[in-house]
């Protein structure tokens, strides 16, 4: 069973950087997009950047800038450099990606892990 693995959270001052990974863990065939969302308390999670198979990338808004999402396609790895952190970027973050597992017929969701928690002090 394919599983993802968040790594990289902590707490950080207003302005600092962190660099947020996703492991993905099973076997796997193939891997279409990744992507990181995050949840902060009393919110709807939301998509903070995503990464084709082929490198194309999409950021939320209030990232853009400051994020920037990478993939490792031979270590079934995703990426998250965060820079300029602010204080709304508080949140549990939770990578996703879309695999064929091996031996499988088609793409789905892995489903999510446990995240990883960003607190960013003003």
């Amino acid at each position: 069973q394919v599983q993802l693995v968040e790594s990289g959270g902590g707490l950080v001052q207003a302005g600092g950087s962190l660099r947020l990974s996703c492991a993905a863990s099973g076997s796997i065939f193939s891997i279409k997009g990744m992507g990181w969302y995050r949840q902060a308390p009393g919110k709807q999670r939301e998509l903070v950047a995503e990464i084709t198979a082929g490198g194309s990338t999409n950021y939320a808004d209030s990232v853009k800038g400051r994020f920037t999402i990478s993939r490792d396609n031979a270590k079934k790895l995703v990426v998250l450099q965060m820079n300029s952190l602010k204080p709304e970027d508080t949140a549990v973050y939770y990578c996703y990606m879309n695999v064929q597992p091996a031996g499988g017929y088609s793409y789905a969701p892995v489903p999510w892990g446990q995240g990883t928690q960003v607190t960013v002090s003003s």
